[in-house]
């Protein structure tokens, strides 16, 4: 177990940390945007007009991503869920609308797949990761992205080494359902009230607020004021902020 100083907040006896990916270790903003911009064309291409409500939906506006909005911070199925229900109000059957949002999706997919393989880590989590791993925490990552995504990230970016579990949320359960911090905790091997969780989201905060999780760390990298994370614990704009302070038998 061992310390943690984060600004002015200090969490003791601490056995593990939990960081969300997206926005949190993963600077993905761009690629997000893109994903959700190259979506609704394919679907506004096949339903004219439905483009401009869809944007709204998924979180972009004036070719910017709302950190808070339905790209950022949901999972896969509740933005194909979203567009489906769109596409339902034009008139199609529900079958159809799921079926039509599947298939702009994965068309969406094929196109950017190589421009996910690019998004970059936040500059020093590469750092901050290895002395947190090295100090004897147990570090995870749980996101709404999905769990071979996850893996992909952690292999692409040479994290195998600091990273001990890459979960997703394509197994049933999203944020921020507690039992997913629970779960993540039980395959890290820590106990949720001496593990932290790192999060940009309200989702993130409110799942390990719930699950009883040592404290709750919000982040935003571009922004020193956050609205969505004054529920946070403490509020930090980089990660290495994060420091261990002292190692506990």
């Amino acid at each position: 177990m061992v310390t943690i100083i984060c600004k002015n907040r200090q969490f003791d006896h601490v056995q593990g940390i939990i960081f969300d990916k997206d926005g949190t270790l993963e600077n993905s903003q761009d690629y997000l945007r893109e994903l959700g911009l190259k979506r609704v064309r394919l679907i506004d291409a096949q339903i004219p007009g439905i483009g401009e409500p869809l944007l709204m939906a998924f979180g972009i506006t004036e070719n910017k991503l709302d950190p808070t909005g339905l790209m950022a911070v949901g999972s896969r199925l509740e933005n194909k869920i979203a567009a489906a229900a769109y596409i339902a109000e034009t008139g199609r059957s529900w079958f159809e609308a799921l079926t039509i949002a599947q298939n702009a999706f994965n068309e969406a997919d094929k196109y950017l797949q190589s421009n996910r393989k690019t998004s970059p880590l936040f500059t020093g989590c590469l750092e901050v990761l290895r002395d947190l791993a090295g100090g004897g925490l147990k570090l995870g990552i749980l996101s709404a992205d999905s769990r071979e995504n996850v893996k992909n990230f952690v292999e692409i970016h040479q994290l195998s080494n600091y990273i001990h579990l890459a979960m997703g949320t394509d197994q049933g359960l999203h944020k921020p359902d507690p039992e997913l911090f629970i779960q993540a905790c039980h395959q890290l091997g820590v106990v949720p009230e001496y593990t932290l969780m790192v999060g940009d989201a309200q989702g993130d905060l409110e799942m390990a607020r719930q699950a009883k999780a040592a404290g709750v760390i919000g982040i935003c990298w571009t922004h020193s004021q956050a609205v969505h994370l004054e529920q946070a614990d403490v509020f930090i704009t980089q990660l290495d902020q994060i420091q261990i302070v002292n190692t506990q038998a």
